[in-house]
């Protein structure tokens, strides 16, 4: 909000001109303030002879000049436009002697002249504020229920009593002082209250909405449209998964209204209930004073003691407010409009694209089409992908400018869903591909299958219309099982390596949690983070969590099952791949199995097998001798240990400053036997050296 924006333009499309305006009739208003005070003095016999006050202000002007400065003539058009001190005065639907105790407070800080003769009609040369009595005492029309505190000045907050000063001192004599919001606002200046701006900051989004969402937006204008006054203003909430299609929506409806948008997270709401009821009345007197209108960020992790003081407040706010939040929330008294904002459909994400693109749309040749179809993107995200791929698209000399373009475009969608998943999970960066794994036929057709359900999901879900049939088990989730180092991990890396994805790693033990409710919504950020990205997700030794049903005993036996349906529940409504790993699938409860769509079993590799993996396990630079792979795949191990024992002998022959030979295979063997507490038999090593 700026800090110098004219309370009301009016007619006037210059600022400037507003405000000498508004300057030439507020001096004129403070004139006849300071004309009341002389009248009053004279009245009093204390005007005469006019003498300095101790603090060396200038002489009190005469009683003629004062007349003078009244009959100024104005150069601008009053009809026109309208004083800030009017239109204050309309807000709050202030009286003839509320606006003029008003002007009094407001003189002592913008008339020295003014403060010169409250003090001598005080009788006090310390006196640095009027007080009521003094303002019944000059002015017309004045009465006592001016200084009720459910009165317009004290209930808006406009004045404030002073009457801590002295604890003897009557309400009628305690000094009264301007809300600063309100000087300001009365010289034609506009900022946001310090206590509100605190905790709020202003929110500038501008995007291009989809169809869908501008649906969304035409409802909160007609919500608004629909009443005259915020006193009867329903609470707006719009819910849904994607959190910036919510701000989106609300800061484009508030622009759209002409409203500047404030945005609160609810976990910065005042935890004491008188902070929060002075907060309610504050932002309700700062949506009568200027178009604005509070949203209220709920975030999915913010517990119920947030939830509820954030509800508390919009129930104490009689003012514009848009709450944005993932689930409906209910408890609160307050009329409240319920808007869902689903995820914009695919053919809509398409012409955001497009829109946002431009020509450039034009030179992908069909790439943008995989890439909608991949990537489920919110418009905020869409246009930010745009700008950061135009801006920064790789120049290969080996590809073409849609290839380019279409590069920058595919590795900016991945990124958008870094910044949150490294918090939740390790990301791995696959260095495997097809021809680095060693698995029979069947199971590599199997790994090709969920490639081909990745790649084409978008295609036979919604242009083949099996989303239209039913929402359920439409996520794509598979099962490695196997022992260790039988390349289950490999796989997944495989597997990113092929679709171009990213990859995290889930450590389960991480995400499981004591507190009852904790592990769903730690599930929930990690789901949540990665659909946008179409990130691979790979939960590490699911048997942590997925041992078969438990028989309910006691409440946590209860919520460690529906922990389970939860995540299995995710799963089939991920947009992405979730993997899930396990040494045992004899453990898993049948009925999950159901669920999952791909179950790839990871034999333990035969002789032929391990000596493949032998065979492409040392990198071309690596130096080596005369290996013989037929004596090593005798070794009764998996691929994983086959591993260890290459990289510790390489390790040794570095050491010894020669090639890697069957001697240091031999030594790094039998060290990793010795840590998997396992005996090496003759037939194993006969002849190794």
């Amino acid at each position: 909000m700026s800090d110098t924006i004219p309370v009301n333009d009016m007619s006037y499309n210059n600022e400037n001109n507003w405000l000498e305006f508004n300057q030439n009739g507020l001096n004129k208003e403070l004139a006849r303030v300071r004309l009341c005070l002389q009248q009053y003095l004279q009245a009093n016999s204390q005007l005469e002879p006019l003498q300095k006050v101790d603090d060396g202000s200038e002489q009190v002007p005469t009683n003629a000049e004062q007349l003078n400065a009244h009959q100024i003539e104005q150069n601008i058009d009053s009809a026109h436009a309208q004083l800030a001190i009017d239109k204050l005065t309309e807000l709050f639907s202030l009286t003839s002697f509320e606006r003029d105790l008003l002007l009094l407070c407001a003189g002592i800080e913008l008339d020295h002249r003014i403060a010169a003769l409250v003090r001598q009609a005080q009788g006090d040369s310390r006196a640095i504020n009027s007080n009521f009595s003094l303002a019944m005492a000059i002015f017309e029309n004045s009465h006592w229920s001016a200084l009720l505190p459910t009165a317009p000045l004290r209930h808006w907050q406009l004045i404030k009593v002073n009457q801590n000063i002295s604890s003897s001192m009557s309400l009628c004599f305690s000094p009264l002082v301007i809300d600063e919001r309100i000087l300001h606002y009365i010289t034609g200046l506009s900022y946001l209250d310090e206590p509100l701006s605190a905790i709020a900051r202003p929110v500038y989004e501008s995007v291009k909405l989809a169809p869908l969402h501008q649906k969304t937006q035409q409802q909160i204008i007609n919500v608004w449209a629909d009443r005259e006054t915020t006193k009867d203003m329903p609470a707006i909430q719009l819910h849904g998964i994607e959190a910036a299609d919510t701000l989106s929506i609300a800061s484009a409806s508030c622009q759209l209204a002409q409203q500047q948008a404030m945005l609160i997270e609810a976990h910065d709401m005042p935890e004491s209930a008188a902070e929060r009821r002075l907060q309610a009345k504050l932002w309700q007197r700062e949506s009568i004073l200027s178009a604005v209108v509070l949203l209220i960020r709920i975030d999915a992790n913010d517990g119920q003691d947030i939830i509820g003081r954030t509800m508390s407040f919009v129930d104490a706010c009689a003012a514009p407010v848009i709450i944005l939040c993932r689930e409906p929330i209910t408890g609160t008294q307050r009329s409240t409009i319920r808007l869902e904002v689903a995820r914009a459909m695919m053919s809509e994400q398409h012409q955001l694209w497009l829109s946002h693109l431009g020509s450039a749309a034009k030179k992908l040749n069909g790439e943008l089409e995989v890439i909608t179809n991949q990537f489920n993107l919110n418009s905020s995200v869409i246009r930010d992908v745009c700008t950061q791929a135009l801006s920064t698209s790789p120049n290969d000399t080996t590809l073409t400018e849609a290839e380019n373009i279409g590069t920058a475009l595919w590795q900016a969608c991945r990124s958008q869903a870094r910044p949150q998943l490294d918090e939740l999970a390790e990301r791995i960066n696959p260095k495997s591909d097809w021809n680095d794994i060693v698995l029979p036929e069947t199971q590599l057709d199997l790994l090709r299958d969920i490639a081909a359900h990745v790649r084409h999901r978008t295609k036979v879900y919604q242009q083949w219309g099996f989303a239209d049939r039913s929402s359920r088990g439409l996520g794509i989730s598979a099962l490695f099982s196997g022992v260790s180092g039988t390349g289950k991990t490999m796989a997944a890396e495989v597997l990113a390596q092929e679709l171009n994805l990213d990859l995290y790693r889930i450590d389960l033990s991480s995400v499981v949690s004591k507190y009852i409710g904790e592990t769903e919504k730690n599930l929930r950020r990690v789901f949540d983070a990665a659909e946008s990205g179409s990130s691979i997700l790979l939960f590490d030794e699911a048997d942590a969590l997925f041992g078969k049903r438990s028989d309910v005993k006691d409440s946590h036996d209860r919520y460690a099952n529906i922990e389970v349906s939860y995540l299995l529940q995710r799963m089939e409504a991920f947009a992405g791949l979730a993997i899930l790993t396990t040494n045992m699938k004899s453990a898993l409860d049948q009925a999950f199995l159901r669920r999952i769509r791909f179950v790839v079993q990871f034999p333990f590799p035969e002789p032929a097998q391990r000596a493949q993996i032998w065979r492409g396990i040392y990198p071309s630079q690596t130096p080596r001798g005369e290996l013989d792979m037929a004596k090593l795949s005798r070794l009764n191990i998996a691929g994983g240990n086959i591993r260890n024992i290459a990289l510790n002998a390489a390790f040794l022959a570095a050491e010894d400053s020669t090639q890697v030979g069957m001697g240091h295979l031999l030594q790094a063997t039998q060290s990793e036997f010795m840590k998997l507490e396992k005996s090496l038999t003759d037939s194993e090593i006969k002849g190794w050296v």
